[in-house]
């Protein structure tokens, strides 16, 4: 089966390729601490599913442990190393099979291969202490080549750390109205494409969750990202097909044969 891939809303995908199922930064809430879901349902009880799940950083809005707890038993869990000393609430998940990824790591589900790749971005649980636990990026190898970027800023060694993709997933936005050090915006995540020269790809990371009381602060940055990123595409990696997805909505993306 060609890859397919569902966008649920922020970083939550599933990707199903030779007919393995992951789900990306698993975030199942409606509210998350004084963050709201604005735009799309909840994905449904049947996108818990999953052979594997990725997370690629500390962050409660990626690592959300109510929603990883309502995975299935004996759901394979990848997370960046130190992961189960920084955040308590994952030791509790004895249901599921966790292991810990640093740059470099390969694990191997059925016939797909996921490594974990680095990402810039601040991999702590809380803004304050020492950095124990490394942002993660992951290429799912399988009939395709999908890399899951989690959230990074651009950095020199991306395409080489990263190498050939078929299919790159791309966050463009952020939850709150300026974006901090370590994300993509639409203009720098579309540089980042043309650097990576993928086949297609798919904006994440945008238009879900905008926090409580901030509705009239700058709300561009809550609903045009998407569109953005595909025009600046359009601009700097012609070459590339732009899928943007709708909350739900999936794509079977072109790739090299």
């Amino acid at each position: 089966m060609p890859v397919e891939i569902t966008w649920w809303g922020h970083a939550t995908c599933t990707v199903e390729d030779s007919n393995v199922r992951l789900l990306t930064d698993p975030l199942f809430a409606r509210r998350l601490a004084h963050l709201r879901r604005r735009r799309g349902a909840p994905p449904p009880p049947g996108a818990w599913r999953a052979d594997v799940a990725l997370v690629s950083h500390l962050h409660a809005d990626h690592l959300h442990v109510p929603s990883l707890a309502r995975l299935p038993q004996d759901t394979r869990l990848l997370v960046p190393r130190g992961a189960r000393r920084a955040v308590p609430g994952l030791r509790r998940l004895a249901h599921l099979r966790v292991t810990e990824m640093a740059p470099g790591d390969v694990t191997t589900v059925g016939d797909v291969a996921v490594r974990a790749v680095p990402a810039r971005h601040d991999g702590r649980r809380l803004p304050v202490g020492p950095h124990r636990s490394p942002a993660l990026g992951y290429v799912i190898e399988g009939e395709a080549r999908t890399y899951f970027a989690g959230d990074t800023g651009l950095f020199d060694a991306m395409a080489k750390e990263v190498g050939p993709v078929d299919v790159a997933l791309l966050p463009v936005g952020g939850w709150g109205p300026y974006l901090g050090e370590g994300h993509l915006d639409a203009g720098r995540a579309a540089e980042a494409l043309s650097r990576l020269a993928p086949r297609s790809a798919v904006p994440v990371h945008y238009g879900t969750y905008w926090p409580i009381g901030m509705d009239a602060v700058r709300p561009h940055e809550f609903h045009a990202p998407g569109d953005e990123f595909a025009r600046f595409a359009a601009e700097r990696a012609p070459g590339v097909a732009v899928h943007r997805l709708a909350h739900g909505e999936r794509v079977r993306p072109e790739v090299a044969r």
